[in-house]
């Protein structure tokens, strides 16, 4: 939008100043690129932003004409605002709009290999044990396995839910997550239950 405010400005100056460098004969036939503004405006945005060097490279050069000054300062700046910063930016808008969306997946990616999907506890406090943030992801909490539940249920008439499968249903239907069990695992709460049978002898 910024581009094709600055671009019209442009057709503007040109259209009222320098129409007559936009008139070029070939072979008796008068090609007018800036006879109304409409078609100066679209000739700027289609052929002066593609240009590499700007509206310069499109029109008529200024060379011992009265205007020549000032359509030097017109083709610069059209060249330098258009050209090298306002392009740039968009340029730049659309490498940065890359680069956030890949570093979301590197940090999904991170956050998929350091933590437990389901339950959300790290690999630190499984890897006590040899390979226990793997035994852990794919045996206790499977995120296939849960995934393979909730298809079941999809698929199961609902007359024939279990309790439990009719609690998962409502909750899936509300899309709340509450059943899974985040913070919470099978070590956890043996480990739980020994310190407090330690505690109480």
């Amino acid at each position: 939008m910024l581009l094709t405010i600055t671009v019209y400005c442009y057709t503007v100056i040109a259209f009222n100043f320098f129409r007559k460098f936009y008139v070029s004969e070939e072979d008796e036939v008068v090609d007018q690129k800036c006879h109304d503004m409409l078609t100066c405006f679209v000739f700027h945005l289609y052929k002066g932003v593609r240009a590499g060097g700007g509206i310069g490279d499109e029109i008529e050069d200024p060379d011992g004409d009265e205007y020549e000054v000032y359509r030097i300062i017109f083709d610069i700046t059209f060249f330098f605002f258009i050209i090298v910063i306002l392009l740039a930016i968009i340029q730049g808008l659309i490498i940065d709009a890359f680069g956030e969306l890949r570093d979301q997946l590197e940090s999904v990616k991170e956050n998929l290999e350091s933590n437990c999907f389901i339950c959300g506890i790290g690999s630190d406090y499984f890897d006590a044990v040899p390979h226990g943030f793997d035994m852990h992801v794919l045996k206790e909490h499977n995120l296939a396995n849960y995934m393979f539940f909730l298809m079941h249920l999809i698929n199961k008439d609902e007359t024939e839910y279990t309790g439990q499968e009719t609690y998962v249903w409502n909750m899936y239907q509300q899309r709340s997550w509450d059943f899974f069990p985040v913070g919470d695992c099978f070590r956890k709460q043996y480990e739980e239950e020994l310190s407090g049978g330690g505690s109480a002898s």
